[in-house]
Parts: structure tokens; sequence; C-alpha cells
């Protein structure tokens, strides 16, 4: 697992999403495709250590964020600026679109 990955809940969620560029992948343990993403996200926080904030939310754990973004299935990604949500994927995505999306955010 990575250091630079950031696990968030609903008492952290907010203040780590209000500065700078954070990528939120919304997960649970059970979800086939969320393990699936997982060694991408982890390689992505790698990576863009510095540059953006990379971050999962396991929805079983802060249900208060999930019913607040209606995130209805997961893996859903959701890229935040400055606390405001400017993209949504849901589903399995590769490192190389997600990178591509963080910089288009910054």
């Amino acid at each position: 697992m990575s250091e630079q990955l950031k696990y968030l809940n609903d008492d952290n969620f907010e203040s780590t999403i209000a500065q700078g560029v954070t990528l939120v992948d919304f997960y649970a343990d059970w979800c086939g495709p969320c393990k699936m993403i997982a060694p991408v996200i982890e390689d992505l926080a790698r990576e863009m250590q510095g540059i953006a904030t990379i971050a999962k939310l396991d929805i079983e754990k802060a249900q208060n964020t999930t019913a607040s973004f209606q995130v209805m299935s997961i893996p859903t990604i959701i890229i935040f600026k400055n606390g405001k949500e400017i993209k949504r994927l849901i589903g399995v995505k590769g490192k190389e679109e997600l990178k591509t999306l963080i910089k288009a955010s910054l």
C-alpha cells in the first residue's frame, strides 16, 4: 500500500478535498471491479505525489459522504478542485486516462 494514498471518512473528507485537485475513489472491500482498479489508484498516488491528492473512501464506513454525493454504483471516481466536484467517472478506468483528467484539472 502506498503511503501517499489517503483514506477518507466522513470526518476528514471535507478538509482533504478543500485545497487543490483531489481524486477520490469511492469503493467497498466486497466490490470486484474496485479490487481491479486498486493497483491503478495506488500507482497514481505515487506518480502524482505533490501534484494532486489521491484518496480512497470506503462507502460502508463513510455513508454520510457517500449519500451526499449520491454515489449509487462503485467504483465511482470523483475529481474535486478546491472542494468542488469537476468530473465523475463510474467503473474501472485506466491509469493514463485518470492521469490525463487530473492534469487537465490542475
